[in-house]
């Protein structure tokens, strides 16, 4: 039985010519895709973060392309990145054999790209617009809530706050009373409520309080304002700078507000500390983000197309988004700046179906005659204008609501399916949103709204899906405690550059496996129709053709 033959395996053999690492890298990697992709950027203000004198610093373009190829390959930590560069040829390549430390990475993406990054960002767009990859005409609008580094146990609410202030402050002035009577409340009458106690005016009153010759009872009280209650006091008033105009936020992430997530480890929706994710899509490229505070959309996207048209010098043609955006205000603002609105309202798929058109007693359904302005009841009974109110967001945008009301509906035998009210039906219009609302249907039920309805989900949500499922960014890595998201969004701009660059990676790979597909077609064409000639030319000379040669079978 012969034996097995293995090749030679010596760990420490020694060549002339050391290999070269171009030759182990692949021809078809995506490190040579990012190599020639940033080759080509300009990162003049990148350079211009350096201070230039003492030891001389890696060379920002390689470090940008280590980065932006670690986030490629789903690898966000530096230390992760200062490992890949010792062990892995792609990484290598790419460095030109350098090993910068963890420090050193994280030093470089903290310092010199979270200014400069976001234009980085926008030179990739830019060059996808001109390889015709995506278009910047129309934006596919959708946010997701992306939890924060914080600890979620360190949150601050301003109900609690401001009951809590409240309390102090009624302490504050029992204290002032028992010390010096009428200072708390500097003679005001009595019909009006007490001033909210501020730090510095305490500060002011303490410093006035005459020590001498008070009780023990009443120097003890002057040392808890100074030592108990003055404290307490600017720690809460701090709390509400800090928040500002939002519910919440974390002590360990100023930045981040308590939010509820869908995707927690729990399944059950807890509220956690985390940012809301704003993007636009085209062709599942990121053509533009940005990060809020709060919760919900609809507040965001007056400041999110601004901040499209700071990028990309111009308005999207198109806005496609869905019922969360859908208010009075945006749609004033896509008419203003000419942006078709391809935007869902919150009862747009209700009012198609068939329950909702037949309900003769909606407010939507009722008859609105525009020259007498009055709208008719099921019964036949004009509801005439009562007057006008002002109605205003939490934002302060102030809407103009019609109200009509009927003039009698005693004895109608439909009264108990038109309304419950115990006097007469009172109904209040905004023909202001219903006109925007009109012109939204007809952008989104034509065929283009149908095309436009149909690509969203794949758009902006499967984007989201990619990003969180098979690229595991699913919370971020940096803290904001300067109330500030500037790390968040540095953070997010590197990965939204690798993400729509190993998209083109993809895309060219298709593209260049169709592009084969159709040669090795047509050259199977080519090679039928040569042998299809060649049998005819047999028989018109009369020499066996290719078929009847005994070789054949």
């Amino acid at each position: 039985m012969a034996k097995p033959v293995f090749k030679s395996y010596s760990q420490g053999q020694s060549v002339l010519f050391p290999a070269s690492l171009d030759e182990k890298l692949p021809a078809d990697s995506p490190a040579r895709l990012i190599n020639h992709i940033v080759d080509s950027l300009d990162i003049s203000r990148v350079i211009d973060t350096y201070k230039f004198g003492g030891r001389s610093a890696y060379h920002p373009r390689m470090m940008l392309k280590v980065v932006i190829y670690g986030y490629l390959n789903n690898i966000y930590s530096c230390r992760k990145i200062e490992n890949a560069l010792n062990d892995r040829v792609s990484f290598m390549w790419l460095s030109g054999n350098q090993t910068p430390d963890h420090n050193t990475i994280n030093r470089f993406r903290s310092s010199h790209l979270k200014d400069t990054i976001h234009e980085i960002f926008t030179q990739v767009v830019t060059m996808l617009v001109s390889m015709e990859y995506l278009s910047l005409e129309s934006a596919y609008i959708d946010g997701t809530k992306i939890e924060s580094r914080a600890n979620r146990y360190t949150f601050v609410w301003r109900k609690s706050v401001e009951k809590n202030k409240a309390r102090l402050e009624e302490k504050i002035r029992r204290v002032l009373e028992l010390v010096e009577e009428g200072i708390a409340q500097d003679n005001l009458p009595e019909d009006e409520p007490p001033r909210p106690v501020n730090s510095e005016e305490l500060k002011e009153r303490i410093a006035r309080i005459n020590r001498e010759n008070r009780s023990r009872e009443q120097q003890k009280a002057i040392r808890t304002l100074e030592d108990k209650h003055l404290p307490k006091l600017e720690e809460y008033e701090k709390h509400l700078e800090v928040m500002g105009e939002r519910n919440s936020y974390s002590k360990t992430d100023n930045a981040a507000t308590f939010m509820r997530l869908k995707d927690d480890h729990m399944q059950n929706g807890q509220l956690k500390p985390a940012y809301n994710v704003q993007i636009a899509t085209q062709n599942q490229f990121f053509t533009h983000y940005d990060i809020f505070p709060n919760p919900g959309d609809t507040l965001t996207l007056k400041p999110f197309l601004d901040g499209f048209r700071e990028r990309h010098g111009k308005y999207p043609a198109k806005a496609v988004a869905d019922s969360g955006y859908g208010s009075e205000e945006n749609y004033g603002f896509l008419e203003q700046n000419h942006i078709a609105p391809f935007v869902k309202y919150n009862y747009f798929h209700k009012e198609q179906e068939k329950s909702f058109r037949n309900n003769a007693f909606l407010v939507q359904n009722l008859y609105y005659n525009p020259e007498g302005d009055y709208h008719v009841c099921p019964m036949g009974q004009h509801m005439e204008k009562k007057g006008d109110i002002i109605r205003e967001s939490d934002n302060g945008y102030k809407s103009s609501i019609s109200l009509y009301h009927a003039k009698n509906c005693e004895g109608c035998p439909l009264r108990c399916l038109c309304h419950k009210a115990k006097g007469n039906r009172t109904i209040d219009v905004n023909h202001n949103l219903n006109r925007h609302r009109e012109k939204a249907r007809e952008h989104l039920t034509s065929q283009e709204g149908l095309m436009h309805r149909s690509r969203r989900p794949i758009e902006p949500e499967a984007v989201f899906g990619q990003s969180k499922s098979n690229k595991g960014y699913d919370r971020f890595r940096h803290f904001n405690n300067d109330n500030t998201t500037d790390k968040v969004m540095m953070d997010f701009a590197i990965f939204a550059v690798a993400f729509n660059l190993e998209k083109l990676y993809r895309k060219m790979q298709d593209n260049g496996k169709e592009q084969a597909k159709t040669k090795n077609k047509s050259t199977f064409t080519c090679f039928i129709l040569f042998c299809h000639l060649l049998n005819r030319k047999a028989e018109k000379n009369k020499i066996p053709s290719q078929k009847d040669m005994p070789c054949a079978a």
